[in-house]
Parts: C-alpha cells; structure tokens; sequence
C-alpha cells in the first residue's frame, strides 16, 4: 500500500536530516509522527520513527541511568516561560536582572552570559519566567538551546537600540530560528514544533540612547509584522509597558476561585490558556 506522505512530513523529515544534534532530531522524529498518515501503508514507517526516537531519547542517558546533567534543560515554571535570544551585549541581561532580581552578570564586554539565568517577574497576581540565555552569534547556536527555545511560551529577541548594527542582529537572530526550524520561515507551514511570528517578540533595549527611535522604525519597516517594543532599564514606564505586553502575548487567563460562602480567594489565581475551558479548570 502506498504511504502517501504529505508535504508536511515531507518537509519535518527534511529538518532531520538538516538536524546538527540529538535535541534537533528528536523534535524532527516527533514531528514527523505527529504529521505522517495513518494508514496501513506507513505503520511499517511509523514502528521505524518510534525506534530511532527512542534509540535517541536513551542516548541521553548515562551509563548508570541517569540523565546527563543539562543547564539548557529548564522547567517551565509560574504562568509561561520567556527566553530572552540576542548577541552579545545588547542589553538583555540587564532587562531580566531589572524584572527579576535574578543574579544575572551585566558587563561592558561580550559572552558574560555564559549559562541561562531563570528569574520569576511578578505581574498582577501571578508571576511569569524569564530566562537570559547565553548570547549567539551569525549561524552560532550554544548545544543544547535549540530545545530551550522550542519549549518556551514566548522567545524575546533584544537587539542592541544604540547600536547601528541593530537590523544586522535581528536578522541574525531570526535566520539562525529559521535554520534550526524553531521558527517557520515565512509563507512556509509550521509543524507542531515550530513556532511563528506570533510566539515572537522583539525588544528594542537601550531605547534611551540617542538615535534608538528612528532605529525602531528602521526594524518595523524591513520586519512589517513582528509585534516591537522599545525599553530601557532607565524608563520605568517602558518596563511596566513590557511586563503588560508580556503578560498579553502569553495568552493567559486569570481565574479567581472561591469557596461557597466565603470570598473569592484573590491571592492565587489558577492559569489556563485562551481556549481552555472551565472542564479543564476543574480537573
């Protein structure tokens, strides 16, 4: 019986073999299984992706059984997760350290960020993850983030504001998340494990330096699109419009409950995403 494989297996199988590591292949294979048909014709194909994905799970584990140490493997924690991708010195260790109080390294020289860096940002009831990853540079991807960065609710790409260079950083950005398929190129279909311009936000840091605005403008005309905001650690307004934007992008609903006869418990709301129902609050 003929497979019948879609362009969207297709095209996942494609990004296996493009894959440079085992985080990259193993969200390729699961791609591939969540797309291929089901049918008698692939369930030869389906047993063979099953086994090359497990073969690869296990390889991420020692000898004596348990899993290799990972600093990129980081828990979702609070109401969503935000990881914060730029080059070096762009500003977007100071912008956790200032949200978060997170013991972030804020230097004058590149690469002081050598680990992720997690900090909990309060907002309104409910606190929202932010992770400072290392930084990168053209076509250079530290091992192990690409996994980081498809799991995150939300990846924000700070470009320096001050800098000239500023367009060159967003497009560096962008086309090292098209090459390692975390994000889908435009007028390409994303897979169930790649992410669009709508789980993406750019920041415009160190947007109190002088020429920052018309640098803004500059990156909304060659990106029409991409949702930007320009923030400066030195304009508390700018910080407070960021943590609503934030809070916004990620989708979430607030729901209070409360005890019958006593009133709505308003220190601790659960969270659900847009579209969840009052079912899966319950359960």
């Amino acid at each position: 019986m003929p497979a019948n494989l879609t362009p969207q297996y297709k095209a996942a199988e494609e990004r296996y073999r493009r894959a440079q590591g085992r985080e990259e292949k193993i969200a390729a294979l699961e791609e591939m299984l969540a797309v291929i048909p089901k049918h008698k014709g692939t369930e030869h194909l389906q047993g063979d992706l099953r086994k090359r994905l497990a073969k690869l799970r296990k390889a991420a584990e020692t000898k004596a059984g348990a899993r290799t140490a990972d600093p990129f493997q980081i828990p979702v924690e609070g109401a969503g997760q935000v990881v914060f991708l730029g080059y070096p010195n762009t500003g977007k260790s100071a912008l956790v350290g200032v949200l978060t109080r997170a013991p972030v390294t804020v230097a004058d020289y590149p690469f002081a960020t050598q680990l992720p860096v997690v900090g909990m940002m309060n907002y309104e009831d409910i606190k929202i993850q932010l992770v400072d990853l290392p930084p990168v540079m053209e076509g250079e991807l530290p091992k192990g983030m690409a996994g980081t960065l498809r799991q995150a609710d939300l990846i924000g790409l700070v470009v320096d504001g001050g800098s000239d260079d500023c367009l060159e950083q967003l497009e560096g950005c962008r086309e090292i998340l098209y090459q390692r398929s975390i994000l889908a190129p435009p007028g390409e279909e994303p897979g169930p494990q790649t992410k669009t311009a709508d789980d993406v936000l750019v920041l415009i840091a160190k947007a109190d330096l002088p020429g920052a605005g018309d640098r803004l403008e500059l990156l909304r005309e060659f990106s029409p699109g991409w949702e930007m905001l320009a923030v400066s650690i030195k304009q508390p307004e700018s910080l407070e419009r960021l943590r609503g934007c934030l809070f916004r992008r990620l989708r979430i609903i607030r729901v209070y409950t409360k005890i019958p006869g006593r009133a709505p418990d308003k220190a601790k709301p659960f969270i659900l995403k847009e579209g969840e129902t009052v079912l899966e609050l319950a359960a």
